[in-house]
């Protein structure tokens, strides 16, 4: 027998389960027969996929035994089992990237811990709220020899090797004293058991048995008619397919008959899974054919953009072992998938204007990865356009839809304008924005990292094209201003052709602002550029891109252009050098951007203030 420390993260867990105040303990048990569940479906595909494994699947089953004598319930399957390296990895070591974050939460909401746990596929811990202490005996398949566990949820766990272990796992809980004041029912009572397994795991594909009795159903709940299920049946399905704590923001059935035929039952979530955006996450739609699992995270299935809708797609007409490569290739898969999207689209836009408070909701958790969908998915652009959200200068409190936003817009204005950058803050108190809200203009504010990609790759919205307000011209004159910005365009135009000189190692052209009524000088780019905050991220990425030169922009109204425009004509071209820089410096620092020489341009700025004086 070998004695192990836990890792620091599961301590902690394990404490939060001991002292647990959670009122509803009774979850334990779903979790328990979830995770039974899944090693009995891994079990069944493994052996599709590996000849040489040699189990029996035709009676593939959980059992739950009480000893009320011994104080004990056990819960037991015949699935995949684990390895020794198995337990000690999944059990004694969190590896999931996601367990920081969870105590992270944990302290900052100071939420319940079971609030959470769900989240994080870590349910096995939920058995330390009822339990002084857990044995759990299992054996793979392959291995010569079972390995116990146990531990009383302290700093430590015992783990051993067992030579008559049977395949599969069972959890043995040495329960509590049953404590009413605590809410600590008596879980070794069969009545109790059954109450718990009808309410949360009725619809397990598999027979759970108590006492030699099938207690569940069986029933697959996308094969029953909608009035025949009730929204807590709808919840606990999602509860175990999704391992998330909360109910299902939204459900969505539907059923295909015909040449193909398939139903689905899809869930809209209430919060974004803690792996919507990690690298190693997966998608939540799991395949079925003819009520058989077959595939737990069928990427063919959902888009990657469509990564958080969970449930299930039972298909009638695919083999029981068919691959992914295969259905990377099905043109039936390739059918269903394309109807999945545009059902799940068809949904949230609904619930946009049916329910804008859980729209809303949906939006803030998962609208990021929402849009990714504009770059990747150009069949469904236009739908998915129709369901985003954006920040924007017209409410300092509310987004707004694209539509709403048209619908606002002023007489003869041809443009959606936009600004990106990294907070709402950046982007109002830019020198680009001076002018529209001078004129009233209404600007959508694109703070997320994805906006600064597919802003370039949509064109347009209703016949309205999206037009950065930082890169190209922006057309906001009256005719009599464009003859008077002619005019001093004519009157600039030898200073204009100087800097243009002066600065042709960090500018492309130099020309007056029609943007700018406060400041002195932007730097825009052309309307084909990708901005600095894109480029940026393509340079930690390890891309290195060509040097980017954009436009400055000079403000003729200002007092410092002014300035320099008359020094210039009284013939100060050489003490001018400096300020030329300083002024670029200005615009770059106004924006947000990185000067390249930072000591040069402090220097500069000291020197002209010493000549203040």
């Amino acid at each position: 027998m070998e004695t192990l420390e836990f890792q620091s993260e599961a301590r902690q867990l394990l404490q939060l389960m001991i002292h647990s105040i959670y009122s509803n303990k009774d979850t334990f048990l779903r979790e328990l027969v979830s995770n039974a569940s899944d090693a009995l479906d891994k079990l069944r595909l493994e052996s599709f996929r590996d000849k040489d494994m040699v189990v029996d699947v035709d009676d593939l089953h959980v059992v739950i035994e009480s000893d009320p004598a011994e104080r004990t319930l056990t819960v037991r399957d015949n699935g995949i089992g684990m390895t020794r390296e198995d337990v000690v990895r999944l059990i004694g070591t969190i590896a999931k990237s996601g367990t920081a974050e969870f105590l992270k939460q944990l302290k900052e909401q100071q939420s319940s811990t079971s609030d959470l746990i769900g989240q994080f596929g870590i349910g096995f811990y939920s058995s330390f709220m009822v339990a002084d202490k857990v044995t759990l005996v299992t054996k793979y398949p392959h291995a010569e020899k079972g390995v116990r566990w146990e531990s009383s949820g302290e700093a430590t766990y015992t783990i051993d090797d067992v030579d008559d272990a049977p395949q599969g796992t069972s959890v043995t809980l040495h329960l509590k004293p049953s404590d009413d004041e605590d809410r600590l029912p008596d879980y070794t009572e069969p009545a109790k058991i059954r109450e718990i397994v009808k309410r949360y795991s009725d619809f397990i594909t598999w027979p759970v048995r108590l006492g030699g009795e099938e207690i569940n159903s069986r029933k697959a709940l996308w094969a029953r008619p909608a009035s025949e299920v009730t929204e807590e049946e709808y919840a606990e399905f999602y509860r175990h397919i999704s391992h998330d704590w909360n109910a299902p923001l939204e459900t969505i059935r539907m059923q295909a008959e015909g040449t193909f035929e398939y139903q689905a039952l899809l869930f809209l979530p209430a919060q974004a899974p803690m792996d919507l955006f990690m690298r190693d996450g997966k998608r939540g739609v799991q395949l079925y054919v003819k009520r058989v699992f077959i595939m737990e995270d069928c990427a063919e299935l959902m888009p990657e953009y469509l990564r958080f809708v969970k449930g299930v797609v039972d298909a009638a007409d695919l083999s029981l072992n068919v691959s992914r490569e295969i259905l990377q290739q099905d043109r039936q898969i390739q059918l269903m998938r394309r109807r999945l999207v545009k059902k799940v689209l068809s949904s949230i836009k609904s619930l946009q204007s049916s329910r804008p408070d859980d729209y809303a909701k949906l939006w803030g958790e998962v609208g990021a990865a929402l849009k990714e969908g504009l770059l990747s998915d150009t069949d469904n652009r236009d739908a998915i356009l129709e369901v985003c959200s954006f920040a924007s200068t017209n409410s300092a409190d509310s987004m707004t839809t694209l539509a709403e936003y048209v619908s606002r817009m002023k007489d003869g204005q041809e443009h959606i304008y936009y600004m990106t950058g990294d907070s709402r803050t950046s982007v109002e108190n830019s020198p680009h924005m001076e002018a529209l809200r001078a004129k009233g203009f209404e600007v959508l504010i694109l703070t997320d990292t994805i906006d600064e990609m597919w802003v370039d790759s949509v064109p347009a919205f209703d016949g309205k094209t999206l037009q950065s307000v930082a890169k190209g011209q922006v057309d906001l004159e009256t005719d009599e201003e464009k003859t008077a910005n002619e005019a001093k365009a004519a009157e600039f135009g030898d200073l204009l052709t100087w800097l243009k000189e002066q600065l042709e190692d960090d500018v492309k052209d130099v020309r007056l602002s029609t943007r700018l009524t406060t400041s002195p000088a932007c730097v825009v780019g052309d309307s084909y550029d990708i901005t600095p905050t894109l480029e940026k991220m393509y340079k930690a990425m390890g891309q290195e891109l060509p040097k980017i030169k954009r436009i400055l922009e000079l403000n003729p109204s200002h007092p410092l252009v002014e300035g320099l425009h008359g020094a210039f004509a009284a013939g100060e071209r050489e003490s001018l050098a400096d300020t030329a820089e300083l002024v670029y410096g200005l615009a770059l620092l106004a924006e947000g951007g990185e000067l390249a020489d930072p000591s040069r341009f402090v220097k500069l700025v000291a020197d002209r203030v010493q000549r203040t004086f």
